[in-house]
């Protein structure tokens, strides 16, 4: 049974008349402050700060752990915006609390290089906790960082120590309920005991389109309910008394995570727009705003705010106290317990610990010296299982793929309800576990990775997208990556993905071609601090490949030389990634006999090898000499490295239910093709009209 709280329960409350009519003022303070910056911009969403205005006076004056002058101290209280729309109303908060975000950046609402861009954005504007504006991310992302809190507060809090101690809280509008990846995240906060989760649910019955109730006329707190979560219901959200009592039942841990069901209307003191869809996204107008300030009896100019409302508002000093106060609660628990107080701070930093590198060079060293084919598959899974005891944040997880991701090891220990753990069983929601996965990573603490197939990351690219965009340290593992997974089809076999994720900029995508490379791209992509990594790893296991020591150090750079050519200057460079790479190097062996030298350059990273100096990359993947792509999946991305004089081996339409081998035979991803394409360019004599079953498959010219 979940806990439905009844409405006569949010009546208890009976602020003072002089009190509600001062919380009003500042209250009215966020709505001006949003009002003007949007008609200053002359674009933006005035009406929701307009209509949650009253709920987050109560929340941020009377219950939000926060200090603005260090928007950073780890025991802060974690605040989204999933609406991210109504991007003024955190700004205002931000600004009238204290945080480095003057007058003069609200006036620049929306314009170029402010820090107050039309949706909130990680890392540019202090104080901002997530990227929020693709609707219900922010509540993902929620959910992550309140998971977050309740996995690192089972691992390091005692029973008289509790330095990690934190609620998050989130505003949520009618339009994040109605995306999809709501229900995925939410759904799974139900199963995890996230008792310090706290959303507020803006119920205004408006949208963009005009009054929701055609489209979107579900039971939100029936659905809620059934998810797990204790619900309450009616809270008025303009009456302080009711939201303070709503919140205090929030705040009783339950074990579950709380939705607030706040009935407000968009655009509230507007007389003519307010409850209509004309405020959600267009200023007031010098008439209406003129309204509304009679309206609401706010007779200052435009971004003033009387002296007494903006001292009420002031966090700082209780900011302040409340971080010195955890610092010397800090310092008793380091005393205390001092290796896991250590652990802690190096967590917090973000640094590897201590004995990381050896760690690395062991397992590097150790799969140089292995002869057995490997899926990279099995290679990441191998690589966890080394890596992980000596990294323990790393939070590992899978939508219901584990045992084909190979994303468990002999250490993994589930989360759920009734333990934390190391391990999330996601389900089947790969937009949500990304989304969360980000939530998880922006906390801090841990160090998420996520799995599933990679034609699947389909479903995830929105949230892969806001991971590049924040820079966040998360690590998506896809496996199947090619038609090399045979039997399944057209539908599980990925074509574009590998191009279509390197497209996304910050985005690390490495394709490995054996168990060195993949041990490599891991520690690469976790000792990252600037963004999210990719790895696309195969089902099919994949051969042991020769390297020197210096070409072990440079897989790092993304490309290197792998086999040069036995002449001087080679005639043709063969470029691969992943299971193609074996294929070049079978072909190089080919030519080699037909009198051509080749040379084998392999690319498990194209955008660190982009990152490489000139002369670098000039000298792996010489101008002029002709150059072949090759690899299973869309060629479009690989004509930049080739070149109008080059040649690209791939596949440029859907595949086919079969045997692997057979497919690799039928697309032309083999060694004849391959060496008939050098030939040609090295002679320059034209080819054999293809099949046109498959037509563009192999050899496509741009």
């Amino acid at each position: 049974m979940t806990d439905a709280v009844p409405e006569y329960g949010l009546k208890e409350i009976d602020l003072p008349t002089e009190s509600r009519k001062f919380r009003r003022r500042c209250a009215n303070a966020l709505r001006f402050l949003a009002i003007d910056a949007v008609q200053a911009a002359n674009s933006g969403h005035p009406g929701m700060p307009m209509g949650m205005a009253d709920i987050a006076e109560v929340l941020w004056r009377h219950h939000f752990k926060h200090n603005p002058a260090n928007p950073r101290w780890f025991d802060r209280d974690r605040f989204v915006l999933s609406n991210g729309h109504g991007s003024m109303l955190i700004y205002a908060l931000l600004h009238l609390s204290g945080y480095d975000l003057p007058t003069d950046e609200l006036k620049r609402f929306r314009q170029l290089h402010s820090k107050t861009p039309g949706h909130p954005e990680f890392g540019l504007t202090p104080g901002i906790e997530t990227t929020t504006g693709p609707l219900g991310q922010g509540l993902a992302n929620a959910v992550g960082m309140a998971l977050a809190e309740r996995l690192l507060a089972e691992t390091f809090n005692r029973e008289e120590h509790k330095i990690v101690d934190h609620f998050t809280y989130a505003f949520v509008g009618d339009g994040c309920l109605m995306e999809g990846v709501s229900h995925e995240a939410c759904s799974l906060a139900g199963r995890l005991s996230l008792a310090k989760l706290i959303v507020f649910y803006d119920d205004n019955d408006i949208s963009i389109d005009g009054h929701v109730q055609p489209w979107f006329a579900d039971d939100t707190p029936k659905r809620f309910e059934a998810y797990g979560w204790r619900v309450v219901p009616h809270c008025d959200g303009h009456d302080a008394g009711s939201i303070e009592a709503a919140i205090r039942v929030a705040k009783t841990l339950t074990g579950r995570p709380t939705l607030i069901c706040c009935k407000t209307m968009i655009g509230f003191g507007s007389p003519n727009k307010g409850g209509t869809h004309d405020v959600h996204g267009a200023p007031l107008g010098t008439s209406e705003i003129a309204n509304t300030r009679r309206q609401l009896e706010w007779p200052f100019a435009a971004f003033e705010i009387p002296d007494d409302v903006r001292a009420a508002w002031d966090a700082r000093a209780k900011g302040e106290a409340a971080e010195y106060a955890w610092d010397a609660s800090f310092a008793c628990y380091r005393a205390a317990y001092p290796d896991l107080a250590a652990e802690f701070e190096r967590r917090m930093r973000g640094e590897m610990p201590a004995n990381w590198q050896d760690r690395v060079a062991d397992l590097v060293d150790q799969w140089a010296r292995q002869t057995g084919a490997v899926a990279t598959r099995k290679a990441s899974q191998n690589v966890i299982e080394a890596l992980a005891p000596v990294l323990p944040e790393l939070l590992g997880g899978s939508a219901d793929l584990t045992g084909s991701n190979l994303t468990n090891w002999s250490g993994t220990r589930p989360a759920n309800r009734e333990a934390g753990g190391n391990y999330i069983h996601y389900g089947v929601r790969e937009f949500g576990m990304t989304a969360i996965a980000n939530g998880i990573a922006l906390h801090g603490g841990l160090i998420p990775y996520t799995a599933t197939f990679l034609v699947f990351s389909d479903y995830a690219r929105n949230a892969i997208r806001l991971a590049a965009l924040m820079k966040l340290r998360q690590l998506m593992v896809y496996t199947h990556d090619s038609i090399g997974l045979g039997e399944d089809g057209p539908t599980h076999q990925p074509i574009e993905h590998a191009a279509s994720l390197r497209l996304i900029p910050g985005l690390d995508v490495w394709r490995p071609a054996d168990a060195v490379e993949t041990a490599i791209a891991w520690a690469a992509a976790l000792e990252r601090h600037d963004g999210p990594s990719c790895f696309l790893l195969s089902r099919q296991n994949l051969p042991a490949l020769r390297r020197t020591a210096e070409q072990v150090a440079s897989i790092k750079r993304g490309g290197y030389i792998l086999r040069e050519a036995e002449a001087a200057t080679p005639q043709v460079v063969l470029v691969a990634t992943g299971s193609e790479l074996s294929l070049a190097l079978d072909a190089q062996v080919v030519l080699g006999q037909e009198g051509i030298a080749a040379r084998v350059v392999a690319m498990p990273c194209t955008r660190q090898f982009d990152l490489q100096p000139l002369p670098y990359r000039q000298q792996v993947l010489p101008a002029t000499i002709p150059t072949i792509a090759i690899e299973a999946g869309h060629p479009d991305l690989w004509w930049k490295y080739v070149g109008p004089s080059g040649a690209v081996i791939g596949i440029d339409r859907f595949g086919e239910s079969a045997p692997a081998a057979d497919l690799y035979e039928f697309f032309g991803i083999n060694v004849p093709s391959i060496v008939a394409q050098a030939r040609r360019l090295v002679s320059r004599a034209p080819l054999p009209t293809a099949n046109p079953s498959n037509a563009g498959s192999a050899g496509s010219e741009p």
